[in-house]
């Protein structure tokens, strides 16, 4: 069971880790060992979360989403794979803490009339100052 949220909680078949060789810092070892970790979690058949936090997190992962809403994280910051498997699960966790948080709706807000008449006040103080830098036909004789 992996804990999203003391409410949301994964089951562990719904979450698939594949070790492979990773590139990067290791040496010799990393020729040998399999440490780079693929995680593998198939959002759009999830029983444990709901519609609209499948389609924020289908929206969140963004290219690490599949055709067939799978969101895949591959982790291979560190030389272990314990340490690159723990950062998968923590990195897929943030992704779904993220999702499950509504959006605010957005309400269309106007301006005030006082707002309306400081920006007026400001364009003509503005335009006040550009026709004085004017140079008019008089002022090249």
């Amino acid at each position: 069971m992996i804990e999203i949220t003391p409410l949301v909680k994964l089951e562990q078949h719904e979450v698939q880790l594949e070790f492979v060789r990773a590139s990067g810092p290791g040496g010799q070892n990393v020729n040998k060992v399999a440490t780079s970790v693929q995680l593998r979690f198939d959002v759009r058949n999830s029983p444990s979360l709901q519609e609209d936090v499948k389609e924020r997190l289908i929206q969140l992962g963004g290219s690490r989403i599949t055709d067939d809403g799978v969101l895949i994280i591959e982790a291979r910051r560190f030389r272990t794979q314990e340490q690159n498997r723990l950062d998968a699960l923590r990195r897929l966790t943030l992704l779904i803490q993220k999702a499950l948080q509504k959006p605010k709706t957005r309400r269309a807000t106007r301006p005030s009339p006082a707002a309306k008449a400081l920006r007026i006040d400001e364009k003509k103080k503005r335009g006040q100052i550009k026709r004085t830098r004017r140079v008019t036909p008089h002022d090249w004789e």
